[in-house]
């Protein structure tokens, strides 16, 4: 791991973090996620990552104080309290409010957002977790009016403003093979213990391990991934960005997902770039309403609720587990049908763009713990959220992309929408192919079939395949790309 440590610490010299034992012993006791650990690392780290550990623990005991007791008495005693935590948003239709609950601290008391930072931070502050710096204090008990807290300002945690052609310089001083390590870096796993990159096997298990972060980077692409358990499928989404937003076991219902009526507030589909729902087996939807309105937006990105039109550029992921032989292969080729039954529809599913192999990806254990310098995960997940509606990449696949004029349509948006996203990982220096050079044009396309284009066919190719065992209307084969 040394070489691509050094190398990113000396192409990011102000962005790097180094991760050891020692910064997982500072949070110990906390369940904080990696991007916000980062954060606090980066600092109060200096440049050779010393990091100031009673500066550290001082700032954890003040500013992320999640002592419940002595919370309560501060507000008890009048006292503002100002820290940065996870907080839950919840619409509360009795009392006609928006509330909030710390996560971590028990307020034992009604606790409401006020109108004025509802209106300010309508975006951030809808039903579901949320991460931020709050202000509350204590209203006291007025005749029959029980006491209450009102968090009375609120400050998004956005600590890094992206300067993209900084990213984009630094990016042009590695190798593809490089870039894949650093991704695998920055999701905070030890590229060097998936093998060595002169085994083909290896490249291949890296390069489906960081297809998991197409979603981050793509608007509106739908994935799906069924695989062993312990291959860090939750971690990732749990930890790696706050705009990705994971949905647990169970259901959902239309307000949480798309649109409140009551409070008039969008739901989470619209607020985050990417939901993952997790344990996607235990998931099913019931109301045929929202049945039939997640199928319309998972093909256009948009649904209507009582006349108002929801539009959003998030994307859906499915993650699962399914059953493996001894060899860690499927014990048969229908893994449709460890999908719920709103997903099991050919129609439903022919609108997912993309199939990652989670029997491909190695189980994940102490040995594959990152321990060196990597770029600072908030600082990624600000990258990965800035790259999303970038056009030039999508203008490359056209550039180069040669198709049968009469493919399917969901095919072809499928291998355009997931060979872009793969551009945008891997090759984001590039923007524009007509200002390379032609040793350089020839090197990309090859580089571009390999890691983007071809990926992405197989990736769409198992989907069409699962369309084609629920429904023989569905041809198995897909159409014809080329460079």
């Amino acid at each position: 791991m040394y070489t691509i440590s050094k190398k990113i610490k000396d192409n990011f010299p102000a962005l790097a973090i180094y991760k050891s034992s020692e910064r997982d012993n500072l949070f110990a006791g906390r369940s904080l996620p990696a991007f916000v650990k980062d954060y606090i690392i980066k600092r109060f780290s200096d440049n050779s990552g010393v990091i100031d550990n009673e500066a550290v623990r001082e700032y954890l005991g003040t500013k992320m104080n999640n002592d419940g007791g002595s919370i309560r008495q501060k507000l008890l005693k009048g006292e503002k309290v100002n820290i940065t935590c996870r907080f839950i948003v919840h619409s509360d239709l009795k009392a006609g409010k928006t509330a909030f609950d710390v996560a971590d601290v028990d307020l034992q008391t009604d606790a409401y957002i006020m109108p004025s930072i509802i209106e300010s931070h309508s975006d951030d502050l809808i039903d579901g977790e949320n991460w931020g710096n709050i202000t509350m204090e204590y209203v006291e008990p007025e005749g029959r009016k029980k006491g209450y807290v009102n968090m009375t300002s609120y400050r998004p945690f956005n600590p890094y403003t992206v300067d993209l052609d900084y990213f984009l310089k630094a990016r042009a001083n590695f190798t593809t093979e490089e870039w894949i390590d650093v991704l695998i870096a920055s999701m905070e796993y030890d590229p060097d213990s998936f093998g060595s990159n002169d085994d083909p096997n290896t490249i291949r298990r890296k390069l489906e391990f960081i297809s998991r972060l197409l979603i981050a980077v793509e608007p509106r692409l739908n994935v799906i991934e069924l695989g062993p358990k312990g291959t860090g499928k939750s971690y990732i989404f749990n930890n790696l960005s706050k705009y990705l937003w994971l949905v647990g076991n169970g259901g959902t219902t239309r307000a949480k997902m798309f649109y409140n009526r009551a409070t008039k507030q969008f739901g989470f589909m619209k607020t985050h770039d990417a939901v993952m729902i997790d344990e996607v087996t235990t998931f099913d939807i019931k109301d045929d309403e929202v049945r039939s309105m997640l199928k319309g937006y998972l093909e256009s990105g948009k649904a209507a609720v009582d006349g108002v039109l929801f539009q959003s550029e998030c994307g859906l992921g499915l993650m699962g587990n399914i059953a493996l032989t001894d060899s860690m292969e499927p014990v048969s080729s229908d893994y449709y049908r460890y999908l719920p039954g709103v997903f099991r529809d050919s129609a439903t599913l022919d609108r997912f763009h993309v199939f990652l192999k989670g029997w491909q990806m190695p189980r994940l254990g102490i040995g594959n713990i990152l321990r060196g310098w990597t770029l600072n995960v908030e600082y990624i997940s600000e990258i990965f959220h800035c790259l999303r509606m970038r056009p030039e990449y999508a203008t490359i696949f056209e550039d180069l992309v040669s198709y049968d004029l009469y493919a399917d349509l969901r095919d072809l948006k499928a291998v355009k929408k997931t060979a872009t996203a793969y551009a945008k990982l891997l090759f984001p220096h590039v923007l524009n192919v007509n200002q390379l050079d032609d040793e350089g044009l020839s090197k990309y396309r090859e580089e571009y079939t390999r890691y983007c284009l071809v990926p992405a066919i197989e990736k769409r190719q198992i989907i069409r395949e699962q369309c084609h065992l629920l429904d023989k209307e569905y041809r198995r084969e897909m159409p014809t790309f080329s460079i």
